[in-house]
């Protein structure tokens, strides 16, 4: 039984949500959204809520129930309020800067790196080590994060890099830390 997928979906003010064969669309103040519902869930739209419901007692007809029922849920959040992804820079020449929808990212390397915003994503930069990605699709929003963490993930033994903000690196000792009773010399 999908606990989730159970749950009804508001439809928040100034969202509208329609059912167009076998996709769903939804426009709202900061843009319009649309997914594909697998067949296996049946949608029930109301005035201000919306009801997945499953076709049949299979049980990946109840995964996919409280699958699409959130990413339903992120839709309507996004068309709101939009969603972010915060990164932070960490190390000694390491800064961010933004041009016209792209961002420029000076890292360590002989080279600046430089990211072209897909439609829909905006890049915020702060004190040059702070940047902020958002939009209205959370999918894009994180997956835009995660491929700008990956271009110099945070290093385990000195800590720089680029991590998400709050992002705690666990460093290692290193080479120092094997000196002790029993190291060969």
């Amino acid at each position: 039984m999908s606990k989730i997928g159970d749950l009804p979906i508001l439809i928040l003010d100034g969202v509208t949500v329609e059912e167009n064969g076998g996709s769903l669309i939804v426009k709202g103040p900061k843009g319009q959204l649309q997914i594909l519902v697998n067949p296996s869930v049946k949608l029930e739209i109301n005035e201000h809520q919306i009801l997945a419901k499953r076709k049949n007692s299979e049980k990946i007809s109840g995964a996919l129930q409280g699958l699409v029922r959130s990413l339903i849920a992120n839709m309507i959040t996004g068309v709101v309020q939009g969603w972010s992804k915060n990164l932070e820079l960490i190390g000694v020449g390491f800064r961010a800067q933004t041009d016209g929808g792209k961002l420029n990212l000076v890292v360590g390397f002989s080279h600046p790196v430089e990211i072209s915003a897909p439609e829909g994503i905006r890049f915020e930069v702060t004190d040059n080590t702070k940047i902020k990605v958002s939009g209205i699709d959370k999918y894009l929003v994180g997956q835009i994060a995660a491929n700008i963490r990956a271009i110099r993930p945070p290093d385990v033994y000195k800590g720089k890099g680029i991590r998400y903000e709050g992002e705690y690196v666990r460093k290692k000792a290193g080479k120092a830390g094997k000196v002790g009773p029993g190291a060969v010399k």
